[in-house]
C-alpha cells in the first residue's frame, strides 16, 4: 500500500450530502426524515466513514488526499434487498405471451416460468453461472448499488440449490459488492415431485441442514402463493429455518391475497415481499410490526400489473423498501434506480421516502443494517455521487442512469 493510500481521504464542498442519520429502521412518516448537509464533507480511513460535516471543518485534515464534489448530490450506496442473482438462460420468448393475456401461473403450468429457467440452470456449470452473475453484479453496480441480497430458487433440487449458493459465495468473497445469500428451494414445485409435495418438503428440509452446515445463508424465503405453497406450508417451513437459525424472508401476496404479510409478522419475518395484493387488514397488523415490506416496481411494470400501494402502507406506518426483483422472467432489469423512480412517478412516494427505501430500510431487510445504509461515523464507507444538483432531479430524469462515481469501503469502483 502506497503512502497516499495510508492517508485520510476528504470528499468536501458537497453540494448535498444525504447521511440518513438516525434509526436503522424507518416506519411510516419518519421515512420522510431525509435532510441533506448543505455544503458537507465525508472523511474516510480504513475504509469507514471517520467523520461527516458542513462547511470547513475537514480542514484539520492537513495530511488527508482532498477531493472536491463541488454540484454533486451524495447518497448512501444503494442496496438491492431482492434479486434473483444466480441463473441461466432468458426468457424472451414468454414476452409475447404475457402480451397476448397469459399470466404467470398460466405459463407456469405449461411447463414455461420458474420450471424453464430451473431446467438450464440444473444443465448450467458453476463457471457459467458465475460468469453470468458477475456480469450482473457489474451491471448493478453502474446504477449505483454496492450491496445485493441474492436468491437461490432455480435449482429445486439439492445439487442446484447449493451450487447457486456456492457461487453467491464466491462473488461475496471476492468483491467488491456486499453480497447477502437467501435459500429460496421453496421457489416452486419441481415437476418430478408434482404428486408428492410431502417428498419435496423432505428435501427441503435436508437441504436446510446442509446450507446451515456449509454456512452458505443468511435468510431463508418461500413463494407464499396460491398454486404455489400454503400459508400452513409456508409456516411450517419457515419455523423450521428459525428454530436453525435463520432469519426469514417471505414471497407473500403477490397474486392473491393469501395471508403471506400476515404470516409473516406472525413469525417475526424480516422482510415481506411484494404484496401487490395484500388486504388493508394485513397491511395494518404489517405496520404494527418491524417486518419490512419490500416492494417491487418494476415487476409491476413487466408484468403490467398494479403497482404495490406504497402510499397507504406508509400511512398505515409500515416500513417499505423498494428493490429491483432482478430475475428473468418478471423483472429481467438490473436497474434499481428505475425502481426508485417508478415509487415516486406511479405508487405516489416522495423521494426522501424511495431513498429511504433504498438505503436504511434495504440495509435492515438484508441484514446490513450494521455498517450499511447510512453515512455516519463507524459505518462503511459506500456512497454514491450523483449527477444531479438535487434529489428532486434525480427522480426528475427518469429512465437514464445518473449515477456518476461509485465509492465501496472508501475504494472508488465506478
Amino acid at each position: 500500500m502506497s503512502p497516499a493510500e495510508n492517508k485520510l481521504s476528504v470528499y468536501h464542498n458537497i453540494n448535498l450530502l444525504y447521511i440518513l442519520e438516525g434509526s436503522p429502521l424507518r416506519k411510516g412518516s419518519t421515512m420522510t426524515d431525509v435532510k441533506p448537509l448543505q455544503n458537507g464533507y465525508i472523511v474516510v480511513e480504513a475504509g469507514k466513514i471517520k467523520e461527516v460535516g458542513s462547511g470547513n471543518g475537514y480542514l484539520k485534515y492537513q495530511d488527508a488526499n482532498f477531493y472536491s464534489l463541488a454540484g454533486k448530490t451524495v447518497v448512501p450506496g444503494f442496496i438491492d434487498s431482492h434479486t434473483h442473482l444466480v441463473f441461466a438462460g432468458s426468457r424472451e420468448n414468454e414476452m409475447r405471451r404475457k402480451l397476448q393475456g397469459e399470466s404467470y401461473l398460466e405459463i407456469l403450468k405449461s411447463g414455461g416460468g420458474i420450471l424453464s429457467t430451473v431446467r438450464k440452470t440444473r444443465e448450467a456449470s458453476f463457471d457459467t453461472l458465475y460468469k453470468e452473475a458477475r456480469t450482473t453484479l457489474e451491471r448493478m453496480l453502474s446504477f449505483g448499488v454496492t450491496s445485493v441480497e441474492a436468491k437461490s430458487g432455480y435449482g429445486l433440487d439439492l445439487e442446484t440449490e447449493l451450487k447457486q449458493l456456492e457461487v453467491v459465495a464466491k462473488l461475496k468473497a471476492e468483491g467488491p459488492q456486499t453480497l447477502v445469500s437467501t435459500f429460496m428451494g421453496a421457489h416452486a414445485l419441481p415437476g418430478e415431485y408434482h404428486d408428492n409435495r410431502q417428498a419435496y418438503f423432505a428435501l427441503l428440509e435436508k437441504a436446510l441442514y446442509e446450507i446451515k452446515k456449509r454456512n452458505l445463508a443468511s435468510f431463508v424465503d418461500i413463494f407464499c402463493e396460491e398454486g404455489v405453497f400454503s400459508v400452513s406450508e409456508s409456516r411450517e417451513f419457515l419455523g423450521l429455518a428459525k428454530e436453525l437459525g435463520f432469519k426469514l424472508k417471505i414471497h407473500a401476496d403477490e397474486m392473491s391475497a393469501l395471508g403471506g404479510a400476515a404470516l409473516a409478522t406472525e413469525l417475526k419475518a424480516v422482510s415481506a415481499e411484494h404484496l401487490l395484493a395484500s388486504s388493508d387488514e394485513d397491511l395494518q397488523k404489517l405496520a404494527s410490526s418491524d417486518t419490512i415490506a419490500v416492494l417491487l416496481p418494476l415487476t409491476s411494470f413487466y408484468l403490467n400489473k398494479p403497482f404495490a400501494k406504497a402510499r397507504a402502507m406508509i400511512d398505515y406506518g409500515c416500513a417499505v423498501a423498494l428493490a429491483s426483483d432482478y430475475n428473468p422472467g418478471s423483472s429481467p432489469s438490473e436497474n434499481l434506480q428505475l425502481a426508485m423512480q417508478f415509487a415516486v412517478l406511479k405508487m405516489k412516494m416522495t423521494p426522501e421516502e424511495a431513498l429511504t427505501a433504498v438505503t436504511v430500510n434495504a440495509a435492515k431487510a438484508s441484514g446490513l443494517e450494521a455498517t450499511k445504509g447510512r453515512l455516519m461515523p463507524g459505518m462503511d464507507a459506500d456512497f454514491v455521487v450523483l449527477a444531479a444538483p438535487n434529489l428532486d432531479y434525480f427522480f426528475y430524469r427518469f429512465g437514464i442512469n445518473l449515477v456518476e462515481e461509485v465509492y465501496i469501503k472508501g475504494k472508488k469502483v465506478k
